[in-house]
């Protein structure tokens, strides 16, 4: 049974590299990443308050800075200055020792921070992991620490589509444990708000942010995921999610109004949002949508109303405030469902008053 599942690891694993290969040689050749925008400035890179619906964990907006680490003698560099610790890293990649190369990397980048060398060894680590070992969290991480720490000392636009890349990876693929594997959907969703927040205005920045929003769906999280469409669609107004992003958000707000107790406002406010959505040309698919939500939340509206109405209609209650609650119902729904119960009853009362 041991030997049957070395053979499917293997086979497992060597798909996987040709998956990655092939990732890394179309960005390589700017074919996956091509139009993506130029490196952000400082002021924009990690500007967590206008993105709602996003993590604030502090793990996201930023990275900590690697240190030396305890028992030096063993974990330390193995040569005594960057340029050799560097050359001695490369030649363990050369060898295939990817366990040395990987430590020698993190030792040089610990040791020598400020040196030229490091930003090229902080690189050298993530291509290991995600070339060699496969483990696109840790690539992830290494990645996002050359950008934060080495940003004017790597082709920054080239390592924000390649950590978009890896997040994709990440999505795909999903952690593995043992043989198998599962969604992690919280890290995976903390990938892509990683890389919008450290590329926004790069072009695959809509997509990714779609990618977070439907995330908070699968975690049934309608209220963020509405606030990330929101964002996207005021954001990049003209990007081709634009409208994916506008029939996601109704449908979520949708399932708000179903889902939670009753609130007038939110309720109102679904209205006036699928209103926009009519408004907005959409497809006759779409718009058939919009339509049927948009009398569903009205029905819903009504409803309320007119139980809110029945409520003064009481033995509780004089015959007063049922007739206004009536009168107030019947002015603001008079096509309603409910209209011609509630005159039947109103016109009751009325007569009775006399």
């Amino acid at each position: 049974m041991a030997q049957f599942a070395d053979i499917w690891y293997n086979i497992a694993m060597i798909r996987n590299r040709f998956h990655v290969l092939a990732v890394l040689a179309a960005l390589a050749c700017g074919e996956a990443f091509a139009a993506a925008s130029s490196m952000p400035s400082s002021t924009t890179r990690y500007a967590t308050d206008a993105y709602p619906g996003f993590d604030r964990e502090e793990n996201i907006v930023s990275t900590g800075k690697k240190t030396p680490r305890w028992f030096s003698w063993i974990n330390g560099p193995a040569k005594g200055d960057a340029a050799s610790q560097l050359e001695y890293a490369k030649a363990c990649v050369k060898e295939g020792s990817w366990r040395a190369a990987r430590r020698a990397c993190d030792a040089l980048v610990r040791e020598w921070p400020a040196a030229p060398e490091a930003p090229k060894a902080q690189e050298m680590l993530g291509d290991i992991y995600l070339e060699h070992y496969l483990e696109y969290e840790n690539a992830f991480e290494e990645y996002k620490y050359l950008m934060d720490f080495y940003s004017s000392q790597c082709d920054y636009d080239a390592m924000a589509s390649r950590l978009y890349e890896v997040a994709k990876l990440m999505e795909e693929e999903g952690r593995t444990i043992i043989f198998f594997r599962f969604a992690n959907t919280v890290d995976v969703r903390r990938a892509f708000e990683a890389v919008v927040l450290r590329a926004p205005g790069a072009k695959f920045a809509p997509e990714a942010m779609l990618k977070v929003a439907k995330l908070r769906e699968d975690d049934g999280e309608w209220e963020k995921a509405v606030q990330v469409y929101e964002n996207l669609r005021n954001l990049h107004p003209l990007a081709p999610e634009a409208k994916s992003a506008l029939y996601r958000e109704a449908l979520d707000r949708m399932r708000i109004i179903r889902e939670h107790e009753y609130n007038r406002t939110r309720v109102i406010d679904t209205i006036a949002f699928l209103k926009l959505a009519l408004a907005s040309n959409p497809a006759e698919a779409e718009k058939a949508d919009y339509s049927a939500w948009h009398d569903e939340a009205v029905r819903q509206l009504e409803e309320e109303a007119f139980l809110s109405a029945k409520f003064y209609d009481s033995r509780t209650r004089t015959k007063r405030s049922a007739i206004n609650a009536y009168e107030r119902f019947l002015a603001e729904y008079p096509a309603s469902s409910h209209a011609s119960e509630a005159r039947a009853r109103l016109e009751q009362l009325q007569q009775e008053g006399k």
